[in-house]
C-alpha cells in the first residue's frame, strides 16, 4: 500500500512539472509585439500599452477589446480605418503588454475610470467607441455614465445581462479549474478554450493562437485575468441603456456560441438609438475571424 501512494505521488509530481507553465519573460515578449517604447503611457496609476494611429485631427475611435485579448485583436480593422480615423487601441490593465493594476481593482468602474483617463491623456474630449464581448458591457457602461463624451458606440457580441450562474449583484465563483491555470496552461487547451469563438474554427491560425498564449503569460497576466473574472459584479443593464442615446451599432455573428445574437433584441429594446447587423456564418469575434466582412458595417456606420 505504502509503495502505490509512493507511486501516485511520484506520477503527480511528474505531472504537475510537466504540466507547469511559468510567465514569459517581459522583454521577449515587448521584442515579438511591442512596436515602441512610446506606446506605453502612464494613466490612473497603470502603465498602459497603447496604439494610437492616424492623424490627431481626424474623429477618433477608440477600442476595446475583450477578456484574455489584447489590442492586436483589432489590427485588420485599424490598418484599414487609420485613413479616416484617429484610432486608439488599448490594453487593458492586467492583459496584453499593460501593467497590472497596482490596486488589484479590476472591476467595470475602475475599468471606466481608466478609460475616462486615458482620454484625458490622449487629448480626446470625445470619440466614438468599439467593444467587443466584456470591452463592449465596458464601452456602453462608459457611454451611460458619460454620454457627452462618446460620438457613437459600436457593440460586437457585448457582455452585460445575467445568466445561468452570473446574477446580477453577486460575484461569479470561479472554477477551481480555471483558477489552475495559473500554474498549468498548455497551448492546447487554451487553443480549444478559443474555439468556440469562431463560427469556423479553421479561420483561428496558429499564429492567433500563439499571441493569445504568449500574452496570457506575460508577468501578472494570468492573476488579472482571475481577479477580473471574480470581481466582475453586474447590474441589471435597463436603466443605463436607457441613458445611452448616441446613434449605437450591434455587431452579432449569428453562429455566436459563447453570447448567442438573441441577446440583442434586450439590447434594442432599451437602447433609443439602436440597430442590429446581423453577421451571417460568424462567431464572437467577427473582427478576427472576417474582418474584411464585418468591417463593411463598421465603416459605413462610423461614416454616416
Amino acid at each position: 500500500m505504502a509503495l502505490i501512494f509512493a507511486g501516485l505521488g511520484i506520477a503527480v509530481i511528474v505531472a504537475g512539472a510537466w504540466l507547469w507553465t511559468p510567465d514569459k519573460s517581459r522583454q521577449q515578449l515587448e521584442l515579438k509585439y511591442l512596436k515602441s517604447k512610446s506606446d506605453f503611457v502612464e494613466v490612473a496609476g497603470v502603465t498602459l500599452h497603447v496604439r494610437d494611429s492616424g492623424q490627431k485631427t481626424l474623429p477618433a475611435v477608440i477600442f476595446i477589446h475583450g477578456l484574455g485579448s489584447s489590442l492586436h485583436t483589432w489590427e485588420p480593422w485599424a490598418q484599414a480605418l487609420a485613413d479616416h480615423f484617429r484610432v486608439v487601441r488599448y490594453d487593458m490593465p492586467g492583459a496584453g503588454l499593460s501593467g497590472s493594476d497596482p490596486a488589484d481593482d479590476y472591476s467595470d468602474r475602475r475599468g471606466i475610470e481608466v478609460l475616462a483617463r486615458l482620454m484625458d491623456r490622449l487629448g480626446l474630449e470625445h470619440a466614438s467607441l468599439v467593444g467587443n464581448s466584456i470591452g463592449g458591457r465596458l464601452a456602453w457602461a462608459f457611454a451611460a455614465q458619460y454620454p457627452k463624451r462618446v460620438d457613437k458606440l459600436v457593440l460586437i457580441s457585448p457582455d452585460g445581462f445575467e445568466s445561468p450562474g452570473f446574477e446580477y449583484g453577486k460575484a461569479p465563483a470561479v472554477p477551481g479549474v480555471v483558477k489552475l491555470m495559473r500554474y498549468a496552461l498548455p497551448k492546447s487547451f487554451l487553443r480549444a478554450n478559443l474555439v468556440p469563438a469562431y463560427a469556423d474554427p479553421a479561420r483561428l491560425t496558429p499564429e492567433a493562437v500563439d499571441r493569445y498564449y504568449d500574452l496570457l503569460l506575460a508577468p501578472g497576466n494570468r492573476d488579472a485575468m482571475l481577479a477580473r473574472m471574480g470581481q466582475t459584479v453586474l447590474v441589471p443593464p435597463p436603466p443605463l441603456l436607457k441613458r445611452i442615446t448616441v446613434p449605437t451599432l450591434l455587431l452579432w455573428g449569428d453562429k455566436d456560441a459563447l453570447i448567442p445574437i438573441s441577446n440583442a433584441a434586450d439590447y434594442l429594446k432599451d437602447i433609443p438609438n439602436a440597430k442590429l447587423v446581423n453577421l451571417a456564418g460568424l462567431g464572437h469575434v467577427p473582427h478576427e475571424e472576417a474582418p474584411d466582412v464585418s468591417l463593411v458595417p463598421l465603416r459605413a456606420f462610423l461614416e454616416e
